[in-house]
């Protein structure tokens, strides 16, 4: 018998839900809105019925399943398979996911941090292919990570690693959602630029960017920066190089603290366009110590929104002891 299992990259927003087999290769997926306001058993009880759905779709029996890999936004416990508290999930606290999916699908689940598991999908299926010591960096609402070390996900003590987005590199900087000034979210991530932007127009100029908003402040975003820039406003050009350039900083602190490989950047705040890109690079060029940056390959994401997603079937093959080609 065939041997199948199954990805679940849970988000604020969305359950991205694929079958696949031994191989990593998909044979259904579906993605459905998270309804993450109906609290955590409506949430479970909904990704449950996605899995339910991809397996009828790809005309699998329970019996062919033989695990459920998940990515969450964490905090959580990959051990313990516990969602602490995570911001986009309503009410999610010390919510035993793995457990309550199990008893809902009759099916072993594994869990862990979805930056990871971009991490994990990128090393096996996209841009992470041969490498051993890999970092995969996404940038979005917010900036997080997930590090592969000598070819396995680093954790940390805790299960903690990875939140490179709070790293300070601006004290008394921009005030982050973490509650500290300065940190590389608050100063690179597509709410930055967003928040750049408010204070702008807050202050009677950026007049190109808030056009691009349908002239409403309430619906500036990093989209609204990167159209205007595009069409040569100079305000919003200086937002994005900012971004670029404090991004570049910290990518260059990781680079010279982890000496990887690999470098892979993901995450919606890279369609801010070139600018952003080459601001980044040429900052971390400026900032990288020679050896480190000799060694390292910056790249985009290969997987896209697909990261995650297979990450997680990464995660499932890996509990049935599937050996996955890295080449």
């Amino acid at each position: 018998m065939n041997k199948f299992v199954v990805g679940v990259d849970l988000g604020g927003t969305k359950i991205y839900t694929a079958l696949a087999d031994s191989g990593g290769r998909l044979a259904a997926e579906l993605m459905v809105p998270t309804g993450a306001r109906e609290g955590p058993e409506a949430v479970i009880g909904r990704i449950a019925e996605t899995v339910s759905r991809v397996m009828k779709e790809a005309c699998v029996g329970p019996g062919a399943v033989e695990a459920i890999g998940i990515g969450s936004p964490g905090p959580l416990d990959p051990a313990t398979g516990v969602v602490y508290n995570s911001p986009n999930l309503r009410g999610w606290f010390n919510v035993p996911l793995r457990d309550r999916l199990r008893e809902a699908t009759g099916i072993s689940v594994f869990l862990d941090n979805d930056a990871n598991l971009a991490a994990l999908g990128e090393y096996y299926f996209g841009a992470g292919r041969g490498s051993v010591n890999m970092l995969y960096v996404t940038v979005s609402t917010g900036i997080g990570a997930g590090i592969i070390i000598n070819g396995s996900i680093y954790r940390g003590a805790g299960g903690g690693a990875g939140e490179v987005g709070h790293m300070v590199l601006s004290p008394g900087g921009p005030l982050c959602g973490c509650g500290r000034k300065g940190c590389l979210e608050s100063l690179a991530s597509g709410t930055a630029m967003a928040e750049r932007a408010a204070e702008l127009v807050s202050a009677g100029l950026g007049k190109a960017i808030l056009r691009e908003a349908g002239d409403d402040p309430g619906q500036l975003t990093a989209a609204s920066v990167a159209r205007a820039a595009g069409a040569g406003d100079p305000e919003a050009a200086g937002i994005i190089s900012g971004a670029g350039t404090y991004l570049g900083m910290g990518m260059a602190n990781l680079i010279n603290v982890l000496n990887p490989d690999r470098l892979i950047m993901g995450g919606g705040a890279l369609e801010a366009g070139s600018l952003f890109w080459d601001s980044m690079s040429r900052e971390l060029a400026a900032r990288a110590l020679g050896p480190a940056l000799g060694d390292v390959t910056v790249v985009k994401s290969g997987l896209g929104g697909k990261s995650g997603l297979m990450g997680a079937v990464a995660l499932a093959l890996e509990a049935c002891g599937e050996r996955l080609p890295h080449k």
